[in-house]
């Protein structure tokens, strides 16, 4: 019965450890493409900013190319990019929370990878070999 226990006790901190590391995970990958974006937005305000406003400029809008003017677009795009920046700083200061979580649960319970466990016994073979 206690063995048991035990190891509902062991699946359950296992089970935590890899539910905060596909959290981990999933804000890399959001992060990744929101900082995507924020360059391209970055890229289409640098274009922008030297033409004349009153020159024409398409703009994807909900999937629908719109056509408007270079002085409507780029405040626009502008205010995106800003928004994006803003929205890039949350998630990493986020994502260090996260990672601060993830690595004190590991060493709270001496949870060790696979990569770990296999650096470990090479270390040791080697140590045993000298």
């Amino acid at each position: 019965m206690g063995d048991e226990v035990a190891l509902l006790d062991e699946n359950a901190v296992i089970g935590k450890y890899k539910a905060l590391t596909g959290e981990c995970n999933g804000l890399v990958q959001k992060l990744t493409e929101l900082e995507t974006d924020r360059n391209e937005h970055r890229l289409v305000e640098e274009t922008l900013k030297p033409l004349d406003p009153d020159r024409r400029a398409f703009r994807l809008v909900g999937g629908v190319l719109v056509e408007r003017t270079v002085g409507e677009v780029l405040p626009s795009v502008m205010t995106n990019r800003s928004n994006l920046d803003e929205v890039v700083k949350t998630l990493q200061s986020r994502l260090e929370t996260k990672q601060t979580e993830t690595a004190a649960w590991k060493a709270k319970y001496n949870i060790k990878t696979a990569e770990e466990t296999e650096a470990i016994r090479k270390q040791q073979m080697q140590q045993q070999q000298q």
